[in-house]
């Protein structure tokens, strides 16, 4: 393994949690490992371990991008792994309603049914 794909997982464990990345690491078939390889090396290798944003901020800027661009599944993942770190649903609500000015209202109600749901199944 290289150093970007070791400190790839960390942090993709550090953001996600365990039993998320257990989880798709167990999917893993032949065809989807050079994708997984891929994401780890470069999206949470890369990306999540520069210095100009902490991982708080790399949070609530991946949920305000989801949300624009209505990845239901992603944004929902997103949502509960800060919902799991610590960040509050009144922090995330925040997100949901800037997002919503300036990247449409549809979009961000819809968000904001997912955080309901997962502040009520994850707290």
């Amino acid at each position: 393994m290289t150093d970007r794909y070791e400190q790839g997982m960390k942090n993709r464990r550090a953001v996600l949690g365990d039993a998320h990345v257990d989880r798709a690491l167990a999917k893993q078939t032949p065809v989807t490992e050079p994708f997984q390889n891929f994401i780890t090396r470069t999206a949470w290798g890369d990306i999540w371990n520069r210095e100009g944003l902490d991982h708080t901020q790399r949070r609530l800027l991946t949920i305000a991008i989801l949300t624009a661009v209505g990845n239901d599944g992603e944004l929902d993942m997103h949502l509960r792994a800060a919902l799991r770190a610590g960040i509050s649903a009144d922090t995330l609500g925040e997100v949901l309603l800037h997002t919503a000015i300036y990247a449409g209202v549809p979009n961000s109600n819809h968000g904001f049914a997912l955080l309901d749901q997962a502040v009520k199944e994850e707290l």
